[in-house]
């Protein structure tokens, strides 16, 4: 599994998840939206540490510098 995300992505990623948590328990989103936003931001967390994401194998997309 090479990494495929640079640390700008990773940031970003990170933010997003820790924004949707906030959302979250803040009550600003609730219900069905509120479970999908808690998964989603999971998912940002997860890749954000391993740095992989598997979406951009399938698109062929890398955000890593180029050596």
């Amino acid at each position: 599994m090479k990494k495929n995300m640079g640390s700008t992505d990773r940031g970003i990623r990170l933010f997003i998840a820790a924004a949707l948590v906030i959302l979250f328990f803040s009550g600003q989103i609730s219900g069905l939206i509120g479970t999908l936003a808690l998964v989603i931001a999971g998912i940002f967390v997860l890749t954000s540490f391993v740095s992989f994401c598997p979406l951009y194998v399938a698109l062929g997309l890398k955000t890593t510098k180029k050596a």
